[in-house]
């Protein structure tokens, strides 16, 4: 259903673009690059730059300068690259949103990070934990912004979801359960599915243990008590699916919480394989000592999403809907000259209204930091560890 929701976003950001005004450009705006023609642009970065004041569309790169080319002229970029190094080269780039398939993450950070470009990453952040280090280290050095696309966690649904948890009026947190699952699924041949590149079911559903840690305001975990995984048929080394339970321990009190985890990019269809779980949107479960609080759809909250809280001691279910404001966004003054936000904002367009809040040296009030991103790619490590499959394999750039 993950793939299903995304096509929805195109569309949605695609209609948006007409009811949203597109905003004058204003004088120095941030010059936006993309490293390559990937199918998620559109909706994660494009779109969201049209409403923005503050960013233009610069350059798209590709290996293929026709499909930069082809690229530039459907949505209107000045410069079309048929290399991503001529595009870093470009003085007049500020930032780069990186696409690429995972196991490129590293080498085209980093190398963009060295050309001077602030970096907007797609995720997974890098193909393991220790390549997430070096590029975190060369950002250091850089003194440029670095930012995994965890769009999610900008949006305020997220945030509004995260303050019921933390305002202790459920007591404290017994135990989760994440999902996120693709039916129907991601096909072959996609490049999701290539070992080389980085690919697996916790590394594109990487979502689902965001959940969790975010949740839980958890690093790595103490522990991967089981990580099961069952391989593509095509290739052993690569998860279909990936079953995981982790002791996480929660830093709002010091406790160690047991949480499931269960991604899936070939999830079963229903009714014997006749109709797809379109139904089975990326969700999670916070089993708390007085209520169970549900966040469903967390991954795309700006198409659709509810918080239920279910209080153990009258049975009793308030629904609850956050799509501008909130607790994080809710008194900053945003770039559509409002203050949080605005309520058709996509995850993406919140994204990079922090993004490039950060890029100008303002403190934006949510950004995805470095120690999340390492933790994260920890997290997928051992998981992956544990299953027998091992860490995804490192670019040569890194080894």
């Amino acid at each position: 259903m993950a793939l299903l929701i995304q096509a929805y976003t195109f569309l949605y950001q695609y209609s948006n673009s007409f009811l949203l005004s597109a905003p004058q450009k204003k004088p120095g705006a941030l010059n936006m690059g993309i490293l390559s023609t990937g199918q998620i642009n559109a909706a994660a970065a494009i779109h969201p730059v049209e409403t923005h004041p503050g960013v233009a569309l610069y350059g798209i790169a590709s290996r293929q300068k026709s499909d930069a080319e082809k690229a530039a002229k459907a949505y209107n970029f000045q410069k079309a690259f048929g290399s991503y190094q001529e595009l870093l080269d470009d003085p007049k780039v500020d930032f780069v949103y990186i696409s690429t398939p995972n196991g490129l993450h590293f080498e085209w950070a980093i190398k963009a990070l060295r050309a001077g470009k602030h970096v907007l990453l797609e995720k997974p952040f890098t193909s393991n934990a220790d390549e997430a280090k070096k590029l975190v280290e060369e950002a250091d050095r850089s003194g440029k912004v670095l930012m995994e696309a965890f769009h999610w966690m900008t949006h305020p649904a997220a945030h509004k979801w995260r303050s019921i948890i933390d305002s202790g009026k459920y007591g404290n947190v017994i135990s989760t359960d994440a999902m996120m699952v693709a039916s129907p699924g991601v096909p072959d041949g996609d490049i999701r599915w290539q070992y080389d590149l980085a690919g697996g079911s916790a590394m594109d559903c990487t979502y689902a243990t965001s959940f969790t840690r975010y949740a839980l305001r958890a690093g790595a975990p103490e522990k991967i008590v089981s990580s099961v995984a069952r391989p593509y048929y095509k290739d052993k080394r690569v998860d279909a699916a990936m079953y995981t339970t982790a002791l996480f321990k929660d830093t709002r009190n010091g406790n160690v919480v047991q949480s499931k985890i269960y991604t899936d990019m070939a999830r079963s269809w229903a009714l014997g394989g006749v109709i797809p779980r379109g139904w089975e949107l990326p969700m999670i479960t916070v089993d708390l000592e007085k209520a169970i609080v549900v966040f469903y759809n967390a991954m795309m909250p700006h198409l659709y999403h509810y918080i239920t809280v279910t209080e153990k001691d009258t049975g009793k279910t308030h629904t609850i809907k956050q799509y501008s404001g909130g607790p994080l966004w809710d008194n900053i003054p945003t770039s559509n000259e409002k203050k949080g936000g605005d309520a058709r904002w996509s995850t993406y367009r919140y994204q990079l209204e922090a993004f490039v809040m950060k890029c100008k040296g303002q403190e934006p009030p949510v950004f995805v930091s470095h120690e999340e991103s390492i933790n994260q790619m920890e997290t997928i490590d051992q998981m992956y560890q544990v299953s027998g499959l091992g860490p995804r394999p490192s670019s040569q750039m890194a080894s």
